[in-house]
């Protein structure tokens, strides 16, 4: 069985919400780094009410993303423009399974 990232989860959970779902992520080798839509987003949901953009980590840095987002310039303007923001935490319970906890920045 392979190992799934948290993108990999939070693009499962999105794509039964959405019926479009893309990474926006994106990966530059040369400086071996990963840049995030608007330093904000991994992914980004459109259904024809609404658009949504979706940071993605482990439960551990949810509080990490939510300062990083909070302090983004990017964040009034999203808002103002309608955009949803939300951060996705995944952790495993104590029965082995990955849980979601789910942040609503909007």
């Amino acid at each position: 069985m392979a190992v799934m990232s948290p993108t990999q989860r939070s693009l499962a959970v999105l794509r039964e919400r959405y019926p479009l779902v893309q990474v926006v992520e994106r990966y530059i080798p040369q400086a071996r780094k990963r840049i995030d839509l608007y330093g904000i987003a991994d992914i980004l949901c459109v259904s024809e009410s609404e658009i949504v953009a979706v940071q993605t980590t482990s439960a551990s840095n949810v509080s990490k993303r939510i300062a990083k987002i909070t302090e983004s310039a990017a964040l009034p303007i999203l808002r103002k423009a309608g955009i949803r923001v939300l951060v996705h935490g995944w952790r495993k319970n104590a029965k082995g399974r990955w849980t979601l906890r789910e942040v609503d920045l909007s």
